[in-house]
């Protein structure tokens, strides 16, 4: 059937679809894994948490989902090319990959005054050369397949700077770490969506507002009179675009950094 020949809301399934889910027993990623696998997907959970990954896989298993955690470690490309393999040779293709993975270390959130250069240098490492890295394995099988969806996740703070008024009160700050990683992911995903029109591959970016996570009430408050919707989001709030965004509805999408963030940076 000639994709224009499809009902409207067939469009947004996900049946017969594999994704992977980097960071998929995360607080967005095991919502995205959730999200993914009722709208029809099989489900990868890489994560490199494998006791919260075990866990995730039997409760959504439970569920009657199609869901399979795999080891990663996304800032090493032995661990990411094992993940792929492993899954292609399973299920014969990866149609979608979501890099969700927030690797950090302890230290992530000192004040910009005392940041390390070798702190600096593990997250940018981590994290934004994780994203990449995984991108440039990944983007190999689907030019083999000659299709495939990759949704990078960016930030509010990659695309204006913080405000550090919603921290006053407490002791937390903003990571000049974060900024430049995110801010990094952004551009990188517009070069990757450029890269691989050609070959049928779509690249695309989430930027998640600040999500809800227990954090400090005052900081709540604070946040929550900054946004049009008058709230910080929710993890589930995230799941909805990425399936858009995953799914054959956006078939003309690319190269697009799609704000989640609850009006933040609108105003």
């Amino acid at each position: 059937m000639n994709l224009t020949e499809k009902i409207f809301p067939d469009r947004f399934s996900l049946e017969n679809k594999t994704a992977v889910v980097t960071g998929g027993a995360g607080l967005i990623g095991k919502k995205l894994v959730l999200g993914l696998a009722q709208a029809g997907a099989t489900v990868i959970i890489g994560e490199i948490n494998k006791k919260k990954g075990m866990e995730l896989e039997k409760e959504y298993v439970k569920k009657g989902l199609k869901v399979k955690w795999m080891k990663l470690d996304i800032a090493n490309i032995n661990s990411i090319k094992s993940l792929i393999n492993e899954t292609v040779k399973k299920y014969n293709k990866i149609d979608i990959w979501i890099n969700c993975a927030y690797p950090k270390t302890s230290d992530f959130g000192d004040r910009f005054e005392d940041m390390t250069s070798e702190s600096l240098n593990t997250n940018v490492n981590m994290h934004m050369n994780g994203y990449i890295l995984c991108c440039q394995q990944i983007v190999e099988q689907m030019k083999k397949q000659k299709q495939g969806s990759i949704i990078n996740f960016g930030s509010t703070y990659g695309v204006v700077g913080p405000d550090f008024s919603i921290y006053e009160g407490t002791n937390m700050t903003n990571s000049a770490a974060y900024a430049a990683i995110k801010g990094g992911i952004i551009n990188f995903t517009r070069y990757l969506a450029s890269f691989c029109g050609k070959h049928g591959i779509r690249v695309n970016a989430i930027c998640p507002g600040g999500i809800f996570d227990n954090q400090l009430e005052i900081f709540v408050k604070n946040y929550e009179k900054k946004t049009v919707l008058g709230r910080m989001g929710q993890p589930e709030d995230i799941a909805g675009p990425v399936i858009f965004l995953a799914s054959d509805a956006a078939s003309y999408v690319t190269g697009h950094i799609f704000m989640v963030d609850g009006g933040w940076t609108a105003i």
